[in-house]
């Protein structure tokens, strides 16, 4: 069996590529997974024009910033087996399981974690449409940044696009890149309850231990707040994309119909 890897520093993006448009950017709030999943699927299909938009190149890269409901959600890595809890106590914690289209394993969502999820057709980023390598290196550079602001020591996931500390995995990533649009993007723990975090696994790098998710708060020893963290994630993920400008703004790009709620497996598949 070939030695567990060790963690390592994670490389400053790569230089070039310029984005075209500005970085539209939407403090959420607490938001259901239907309700997420309804926005993704939305989002995506505006980004390269496949819905009505203003534009006809589609949608501005928008970034969605939002703390989930509890729940645990299970990408194309993870599995059943990666949830150490069965399903009476599921049940009775009110958790739900949700298998999505998104990249990266199970992870458990709730208060005290920030969902950073950024849609962009990849050539809106400077890039080109296949250049997938490229975009994951820039937006994980992004969390490192923001979490480096925070104090902690950020350093590459081995075998794996997370971001991890001393506790476990800090930012969990699970981007999806379909026909040239990025979806998706990653959870950070913050401050979350860290009772149920040992019973998921959320990376299982080839050749070294399944991790799972610590929290900045657990490895700085200190109190962080949200909205810190919020601030630093906007800026940085911006900054990794060195987007021309950024437009802050409260609440949904929309409102989500009644219609557009429990539509959790069409939406989850849409990237």
């Amino acid at each position: 069996m070939p030695a567990p890897s060790s963690p390592t520093p994670i490389d400053s993006p790569p230089s070039g590529a310029v984005p075209r448009r500005a970085l539209s950017v939407w403090l959420a709030g607490a938001i259901g997974w239907d309700d997420y999943a309804a926005l993704a699927e939305r989002l995506a299909g505006q980004m390269s024009g496949g819905e009505s938009t203003a534009t006809p190149q589609g949608r501005e890269p928008t970034l969605v910033i939002c703390e989930l409901e509890p729940c645990i959600t299970i990408g194309r890595l993870g599995s059943r087996a990666d949830v150490a809890l069965g399903d009476d106590d599921l049940r009775a914690r009110g958790l739900t399981l949700r298998f999505t289209g998104r990249g990266g394993g199970a992870v458990l969502h709730g208060p005290g974690q920030v969902c950073v999820a950024l849609f962009a057709a990849l050539e809106d980023l400077g890039l080109r449409r296949d250049d997938v390598g490229g975009y994951v290196a820039r937006f994980r550079a992004g969390l490192a940044a923001a979490l480096a602001t925070l104090r902690c020591g950020p350093q590459l996931d081995p075998g794996g696009h997370n971001v991890r500390g001393r506790t476990g995995l800090l930012a969990a990533v699970g981007v999806a890149v379909r026909r040239g649009v990025a979806c998706h993007g990653a959870f950070v723990n913050v401050c979350p309850d860290p009772e149920l975090q040992q019973r998921i696994i959320t990376s299982r790098p080839a050749g070294a231990p399944a991790l799972t998710m610590g929290s900045v708060q657990a490895d700085v020893q200190r109190r962080v707040r949200l909205p810190d963290a919020r601030a630093a994630l906007v800026r940085h993920v911006g900054e990794a994309f060195a987007f021309p400008r950024t437009h802050v703004q409260s609440g949904f790009p929309w409102a989500l119909s009644p219609a557009g709620r429990g539509r959790t497996e069409v939406a989850s598949r849409a990237g």
